[in-house]
């Protein structure tokens, strides 16, 4: 049968005394008594059944089973007190966890995080993505969605207004297969994203040309696999406006018709209310709202 382990504070004053040889020197750096120092130690030696120091006339001695013990208990009281530390220390910081929808952080947040980081050195924050989340996740503070702005029992506050527009890559369209009209949409591949209410049917629709199959073409189930497939020409996305500036001003892209629809679907910063008490995620919402409010301006 297996021994009962020792209570941490006899091992603590054994380990101290141990390294200083001295029941004094370890009553000062644990901040109790030499009477207790010594009462622990009696104590943790009689569990044990085991001599542990020798006391000499001068000083302690450790005898053979305090010298093989004291290694196990100095690396064990180092490492606690090191995962205490770290854990739950005074330099400890409280992780920030925002998930986001992928698309939005890669195309529309990434490029502006490092403005935070400047405004806010000491928040710890983390980045997750909700790719394959379900509409609850409880490990989050703070999470971008893409919807109609209404989850049951979360807050929500709109990032974006998005215009809905075909983009491809400046050498897909071709004298043999032009794209000036929606009607040209005919001669090209649509890539689709899967998730999204208003995707090919609605901007066909919209823009008068509905006789355009918009089942034909490919499916994604990431609006960034078909940024990419459009980029590299395989075809014509539907993009949403916040997302692609980048792509349009280095000329990845080019949007080769002028229709352009608004959409009722938007990102949002998403939240449970009591989860916005917490002042990194407020110092976080706001900076978000302030962010998506200076980039509506610049539209």
């Amino acid at each position: 049968m297996k021994k009962r382990l020792p209570p941490l504070n006899w091992l603590r004053a054994f380990e101290s005394a141990a390294r200083h040889l001295s029941f004094t020197e370890a009553a000062v750096e644990l901040s109790l008594t030499q009477a207790a120092v010594s009462q622990q130690i009696k104590a943790l030696e009689s569990q044990l059944g085991a001599a542990l120091f020798k006391r000499l006339p001068r000083g302690l001695e450790l005898t053979e089973p305090g010298l093989a013990f004291l290694p196990v208990v100095h690396e064990s009281v180092e490492r606690l007190a090191a995962a205490t530390d770290e854990i739950f220390g005074q330099g400890h910081r409280k992780v920030l966890t925002v998930r986001s929808s992928l698309v939005f952080f890669t195309h529309w947040l990434a490029g502006r995080l490092p403005r935070f980081r400047v405004q806010h050195p000491d928040v710890n924050l983390r980045i997750t993505s909700n790719i394959w989340m379900g509409e609850t996740d409880l490990e989050s503070d703070l999470e971008i969605r893409y919807g109609s702005g209404k989850w049951t029992g979360l807050k929500s506050e709109r990032l974006t207004w998005d215009l809905l527009f075909p983009v491809c890559a400046p050498d897909l369209p071709t004298l043999q297969k032009p794209l000036k009209t929606p009607k040209d949409l005919r001669h090209h591949e649509l890539l689709h994203v899967l998730g999204y209410e208003e995707g090919w049917g609605y901007w066909l629709k919209k823009a008068k040309a509905e006789d355009i199959d918009s089942s034909q073409g490919l499916q994604f189930d990431t609006l960034i696999s078909a940024l990419k497939m459009a980029e590299l020409g395989q075809g014509v996305a539907l993009a949403r406006s916040s997302l692609v500036e980048q792509y349009l001003e280095s000329g990845q892209l080019i949007a080769p018709l002028t229709a352009k629809f608004k959409t009722s679907e938007a990102f949002y910063l998403v939240y449970s209310p009591h989860k916005i008490v917490n002042p990194q995620a407020a110092a976080f919402a706001n900076w978000l709202m302030e962010e998506a409010s200076d980039a509506r301006s610049e539209e």
